[in-house]
């Protein structure tokens, strides 16, 4: 059972799964920063100095401190109930950057790889 298993775990496919995912993560936290640090604070200042992760509904008080919230760590220290859409618009950027980054690298290795000959189209008699 031991062989078997270190034979599943030499296999070319899994060894390059492992490395795909390392590769990921680290990419993701790239992604995360580009958003967070270089591309919402722009876009930010442009709406009036907003800071995104500050944008929340809140849906109910907390009880340790009254209403309004100045930050969303001040609601949820106050232990309220808050909807985060601010969050969700730089996870929503996020995903578009990585979805138009691997966009680009799948497009990008396709050209790159053997091109089809197309042969004579086959037809019925």
């Amino acid at each position: 059972m031991l062989k078997g298993f270190r034979e599943f775990m030499m296999r070319g496919n899994v060894m390059d799964l492992a490395v795909a995912v390392i590769i990921g993560a680290a990419f993701t936290k790239i992604v995360n920063s580009l958003v967070e640090d270089i591309i919402m604070p722009p876009i930010g200042l442009l709406l009036g100095n907003v800071d995104f992760t500050n944008l929340f509904l809140v849906l109910k008080e907390g009880t340790k401190g009254a209403a309004p919230y100045a930050t969303l760590a001040d609601a949820k220290g106050a232990g309220a109930v808050t909807l985060n859409y601010g969050s969700f618009l730089t996870t929503v950027v996020t995903f578009l950057i990585v979805g138009f980054v691997v966009y680009s690298l799948v497009r990008s290795v396709a050209r790159l790889g053997p091109k089809q000959v197309e042969g004579p189209a086959t037809t019925k008699d």
